[in-house]
């Protein structure tokens, strides 16, 4: 393709802005308490599309956009990282998991899971790590455990889900 690294910049950049919109207005109640976004669905769609430059920037930084503009600042460095953290784990593993496989959905599925639950068991350590560390609540910052989990559960779900549909739809963002 030509300009191919034009077109990754764009991509990216729509991915970022899709990040913070699913992250600011995509609500679903939880069972846990308040709601979930779908951010974490794109953020991992940012690494498995994307790749280790353009899909953790535009997960990092759509993720920091949104702590920002929903008045959670203290909260943007450390999404900044761990967003972009989860999604070169889903990157790596995913990548490492499909190589010499062919890419069919029956191929696609596990490597997405497992590359997803990578990437959100790191979501949740490192949010609290940095709650707990940074932001100064100490063992309090478990109280956000449960509800990270959950996040993440949702992300690997929809995530998945999307990736296999929008495999089917785009393939040509899904050459190597």
């Amino acid at each position: 393709m030509k300009n191919e690294k034009l077109y990754k910049i764009i991509v990216a950049a729509m991915m970022a802005a899709l990040t913070c919109v699913a992250t600011m207005i995509i609500r679903i109640p939880s069972p846990m308490q308040g709601y979930v976004n779908l951010g974490d669905a794109v953020v991992l769609m940012c690494g498995w599309i994307l790749g280790p430059v353009y899909g953790v920037a535009a997960a990092g930084i759509g993720s920091m956009l949104a702590d920002i503009l929903a008045a959670y600042p203290h909260y943007a460095p450390g999404t900044l990282v761990i967003k972009a953290v989860v999604a070169l784990i889903a990157y790596v593993l995913f990548t490492a998991l499909r190589r010499g496989k062919e890419q069919n959905t029956k191929n696609l599925i596990l490597p997405l899971v497992i590359s997803g639950i990578a990437g959100e068991i790191a979501m949740v350590v490192l949010y609290f790590v940095y709650a707990s560390l940074l932001l100064g609540k100490g063992w309090a910052a478990a109280a956000s455990i449960p509800g990270n989990l959950m996040q993440g559960l949702v992300g690997i779900i929809v995530g998945a889900a999307l990736y296999v549909l929008i495999s089917k739809a785009l393939p040509h963002l899904f050459k190597e």
